[in-house]
């Protein structure tokens, strides 16, 4: 074993049913470092780290911790061997306290079972403190924001003396300012010889917080090497096996009449006085800060949330939307930020999700599926959009990030409908993954679909969108034509003071 190195992952392979997802894997890291884990959806990430922190068996191969063999298999035995793991969906109980969700299951007791409730608190707070989290502990953990929730996550770990600690794509939903706090904390875990397993799509952040990167692909590890040594480029090449060349592809289109027009448009307590137009074959990106209610508009006009106010107008048609039924009936379809909750069912199979938005298409007298009719649809849509399956009734849930996007993608696809709006359609998905959904959206949009596309990251509003909208505290600061856009006026737009 290295001097320094607290892991070595040797030869881990792993199979389901009709899937080999790690193939000899290797995984190496030290004492004290920040191990950036990368590689696209269905590289084998996910599964390697869930082996490490006792949530998968492995098939073959050998772990050592700590200078010592050892067989994992429980998350109990892993946190036993100092290893935790923070997942992208926060594993905390709401109801629950900061203090109890930091103990959860070793609340300390005193004399006839009484809860020690004056100890519990007083280390929660000192392990708060050393992360530089002002958070009262006293609080239930449903009322703090995601940030806050992620550092009673890291509290946790470090109460159960967490000597390695996994962290899966934890700047997804933060702020450019909490991500920076969140870095703040990885260093000073990085002085307490605390090692860190950074697990991210967002590259960039990599080459900032990371020292060395272990990269995978298609089951195997491809490369180890410090992170000094690697450049974006590199990293990308590496990931997918080839060159990107260009990382926003545009195709040539015309952009035709307005197809979808919002006049006026209020809802909730954050959206006012909303108004735009999308165009034929138009892609209109949605920019803004965290809050500023992008998310709360595309759920207005899709039917989710009650409109106070407003018009919206398709094909020069007023139409009224109370419900995403009257939405979908309308021409509009939505493909949520939150794919997992409200885009899929998760325990339900590839086949069903894609048709789940024209079940109607397929049913005879009103009663049973034409599952033959159905099926041969399904199989067109896995095949014109590469969705990675070993077979259409395979369970959503087992699918690659990316994979289960494009199921997404197919069963708005299907419904035809006029316009789409894209909320955050790249988040959570690698590089390759990516272009295979700008390369989709270009092409709904050369065949004259309006595409609204909400997005929190600038480069890729600049890159793909042909008009760009700025929304800050639910009102719209400004519309720019992409040639007149760059990062700072966008930003200015999000950032400025609505009167």
């Amino acid at each position: 074993m290295q001097e320094n190195t607290v892991l070595n992952m040797r030869e881990i392979t792993k199979r389901f049913p009709g899937v080999l997802a790690l193939d000899s894997a290797e995984l190496s890291v030290k004492q004290g470092e920040s191990h950036a884990l990368l590689g696209e959806n269905g590289a084998g990430k996910s599964t390697l780290v869930k082996i490490l922190a006792g949530a998968y068996s492995k098939d073959s191969g050998e772990v050592e911790l700590f200078g010592e063999k050892v067989e994992i298999g429980t998350p109990h035995r892993a946190q036993e061997l100092g290893v935790s793991i923070i997942y992208q969906e926060l594993n905390l109980v709401g109801s629950l306290s900061v203090a109890e969700n930091i103990f959860m299951g070793r609340l300390k007791t005193k004399g006839l079972g009484h809860i020690d409730w004056a100890h519990i608190y007083a280390q929660a707070e000192r392990i708060l403190e050393e992360l530089d989290a002002d958070i009262d502990v006293r609080k239930p953990v449903n009322t703090l924001g995601i940030a806050q929730q992620q550092m009673v996550e890291i509290a946790n770990a470090l109460s159960k003396d967490a000597r390695i600690i996994i962290m899966d794509e934890p700047t997804a939903p933060l702020t450019i300012k909490e991500t920076e706090k969140l870095f703040s904390v990885i260093r000073k875990l990085k002085e307490n010889d605390v090692t860190v397993i950074y697990i991210s799509h967002r590259l960039e952040e990599v080459l900032q917080i990371c020292d060395r990167a272990t990269i995978m692909r298609d089951g195997k590890t491809v490369a180890i090497d410090e992170i000094s040594n690697l450049t974006l480029d590199d990293i990308i090449r590496y990931m997918v096996g080839r060159e990107i060349t260009e990382k926003y592809p545009r195709v040539e289109k015309e952009i035709g009449e307005t197809v979808f027009k919002v006049e006026d448009l209020s809802a909730g307590s954050l959206i006012r006085d909303i108004t735009f137009d999308v165009k034929k074959g138009e892609i209109l990106g949605i920019g803004g800060l965290v809050g500023a209610g992008r998310t709360e508009t595309a759920r207005a006009i899709f039917g989710l949330d009650p409109i106070k106010k407003g018009h919206l107008m398709i094909n020069g048609e007023q139409k009224r939307i109370k419900s995403p039924g009257d939405a979908i009936a309308a021409g509009i379809g939505f493909l949520t930020e939150d794919r997992k909750h409200e885009g899929l069912v998760l325990i339900s199979s590839v086949s069903k999700n894609i048709t789940l938005a024209t079940l109607h298409d397929y049913l005879v007298s009103g009663i049973h599926i034409n599952g033959s009719k159905e099926q041969k649809v399904v199989d067109e849509y896995i095949g014109k959009l590469g969705i990675k399956t070993p077979s259409s009734n395979q369970l959503t849930n087992f699918l690659s990030g990316g994979n289960q996007q494009k199921v997404v993608l197919a069963k708005w696809l299907l419904a035809n409908c006029d316009v789409l709006i894209f909320d955050e359609p790249t988040r959570g998905i690698d590089v390759g993954a990516k272009i295979e959904v700008y390369n989709i959206i270009n092409q709904l949009a050369k065949d004259g679909k309006a595409i609204i596309l909400i997005s929190s990251e600038i480069p890729e509003l600049l890159g793909i969108c042909d008009r760009i909208l700025v929304m800050a505290r639910g009102r719209v600061s400004g519309i720019m034509n992409r040639d007149d856009a760059d990062q700072e006026a966008v930003m200015a737009l999000a950032t400025a003071q609505n009167k």
